[in-house]
C-alpha cells in the first residue's frame, strides 16, 4: 500500500486525488492532508480517510479545526512548518504537491529532500525555481512525476523513445473563455466570464490564469525544466476541444500524441501508480462522437501573458520568479475586485520589465525575488485604481 501525503487536499486536484484514493482504496492510505481555509471540507476529509497529521494555514485555524473534529485523534499543525512536515512524514512515500502557487515550494522541496517520490500539479515550483528543484530531484534520487494533464501527456508520449530524437513538445491550450474575443470585447469582460471555463472544473487561480492563458506560459516553463528541452522546442497550440492533452514532434516528422477525455482523474492516477494504470471508472474516449478535432496557433497581441512566459523564460534567473509573483498579486486583485482583466498583463508587463535581472543559486534567492516582486506590484496596482 502506497502512503501519501497530500498538501492542497481541498483544492480541486486535492479533491480528485482522494476520489482516486477512495476508489482504490486497497492500495492507498492517507498519512497527512495540508489545507487553507476549508475547514469544513478538511474536517470531512479527516473523518473520511483518517490521517495522522493535518496542516492548516494559521494557528487560529488550528482552534477551528479543532472544534470542527474535536472526537478525532489527530495531530493538527499550521503554517509553512506544518506543511512541511505533512510532507516530510517518515511513512509518506509519495507527496501529492498541490498547493496554489508560490506557497507549494518550500514544502515540496522539503519532501524531495526526505527523499519522498512527487506528483507534482503545483507548476509554480519549477516555475520559480526549475533548475533548484530538478537538481534536488537528481541528487536525493525520487522521482518527480507530472500530474498537470499537458505534462502527463508528454511524459506518456516520450516513453520508450530517446530524448535525442525529440525535435518538440506540443502544449496544447483549450483557448479558455476568451478564445474567439477581440480585444474590445476583452476589455469588457466579468468576473464570472473569466471564471467560467468551457471545458474544466478549476479553481478560481487556475481559471483566471487559463482565461488569460498565463497557465499556458507556466505549463511551458515548467516542460523546460521536466523535460530538459529549450524554450525554442516548446510550441503551444490552441485546442478547443481539450482531447489531445499534448504532442511530441520527433525528427522524422513523427508526432505522438495522448488522448482521453477532460477529466483529471486520468493524469493524477497515472502519477500516483506509475509505471502501471489504474483501471478508472470513467466514460470512454469515444472518437466516432466527435465532430472535429482542431489547432490553431495562439494570438499573442490578444494574449500577451503567453509571450511574457517566454520572454521570462528566455531571461532566465529571476525572471520567471517575478513572473510569477506578479501574476499572482493580479490574480487576487482581481478576484478582489480592485483590476480589471486586461490589468492582469499590463501588471505583469510593468513587473518584470522593471526588475532588475538577477541570479538565482538558492530557494532563499528565490524567496528574496518573490518578496521584493509581490511589493512591486502592489505599488503598481495602487497606481492603476487611482
Amino acid at each position: 500500500m502506497k502512503a501519501l501525503s497530500i498538501l492542497g487536499s481541498t483544492g480541486s486536484i486535492g479533491v480528485n486525488t482522494l476520489d482516486v484514493v477512495a476508489e482504490f482504496s486497497e492500495r492507498y492510505s492517507i498519512i497527512s492532508l495540508s489545507a487553507g481555509s476549508n475547514l469544513s471540507l478538511l474536517a470531512e476529509q479527516i473523518r473520511r480517510f483518517k490521517p495522522q497529521c493535518v496542516s492548516v494555514a494559521s494557528a487560529g485555524d488550528v482552534v477551528r479545526l479543532r472544534s470542527l473534529i474535536d472526537d478525532v485523534k489527530v495531530e493538527i499543525l499550521s503554517g509553512e512548518q506544518g506543511a512541511c512536515q505533512c510532507a516530510t512524514h517518515p511513512d509518506v512515500v509519495m507527496v501529492v504537491s498541490a498547493i496554489v502557487g508560490a506557497a507549494g515550494l518550500v514544502p515540496t522541496l522539503a519532501a524531495i529532500g526526505a527523499g519522498k517520490d512527487i506528483a507534482l500539479a503545483n507548476k509554480e515550483t519549477l516555475v520559480m525555481a526549475g533548475s533548484l528543484v530538478m537538481d534536488a530531484v537528481r541528487s536525493n534520487g525520487v522521482k518527480l512525476l507530472p500530474v498537470d494533464s499537458e505534462h502527463c501527456a508528454i511524459h506518456q508520449s516520450l516513453a520508450g523513445h530517446r530524448q535525442a530524437d525529440v525535435r518538440k513538445l506540443i502544449l496544447t491550450a483549450s483557448g479558455g473563455p476568451f478564445r474567439t474575443f477581440s480585444q474590445q470585447q476583452l476589455e469588457r469582460v466579468t468576473l464570472a466570464q473569466a471564471l467560467a471555463h468551457p471545458n474544466w472544473t478549476m479553481g478560481k487561480k487556475i481559471s483566471i490564469d487559463s482565461a488569460t492563458m498565463m497557465n499556458k506560459g507556466l505549463e511551458v516553463i515548467e516542460a523546460r525544466w521536466l523535460f530538459d528541452i529549450e524554450a525554442q522546442r516548446i510550441d503551444v497550440h490552441v485546442h478547443p476541444q481539450s482531447i489531445v492533452h499534448s504532442m511530441v514532434e520527433y525528427v522524422d516528422g513523427t508526432v505522438i500524441a495522448q488522448m482521453g477525455i477532460p477529466d483529471m482523474k486520468t493524469p493524477i492516477a497515472y502519477a500516483l501508480s506509475w509505471p502501471e494504470r489504474l483501471p478508472l471508472q470513467l466514460p470512454a474516449l469515444d472518437l466516432c462522437a466527435l465532430s472535429e478535432l482542431t489547432f490553431s496557433r495562439p494570438d499573442l497581441e490578444l494574449f500577451p501573458c503567453l509571450k511574457l512566459a517566454y520572454q521570462a523564460l528566455e531571461q532566465g534567473g529571476s525572471a520567471p520568479v517575478v513572473l510569477n509573483a506578479a501574476n499572482e498579486v493580479a490574480v487576487d486583485s482581481l478576484l478582489k475586485g480592485r483590476i480589471r482583466f486586461l490589468d492582469i498583463p499590463r501588471l505583469i508587463d510593468e513587473v518584470l520589465n522593471g526588475t532588475p535581472y538577477q541570479g538565482v543559486d538558492c530557494v532563499e534567492d528565490v524567496i528574496g525575488i518573490d518578496e521584493r516582486a509581490r511589493m512591486m506590484s502592489y505599488e503598481q496596482i495602487g497606481n492603476l485604481v487611482k
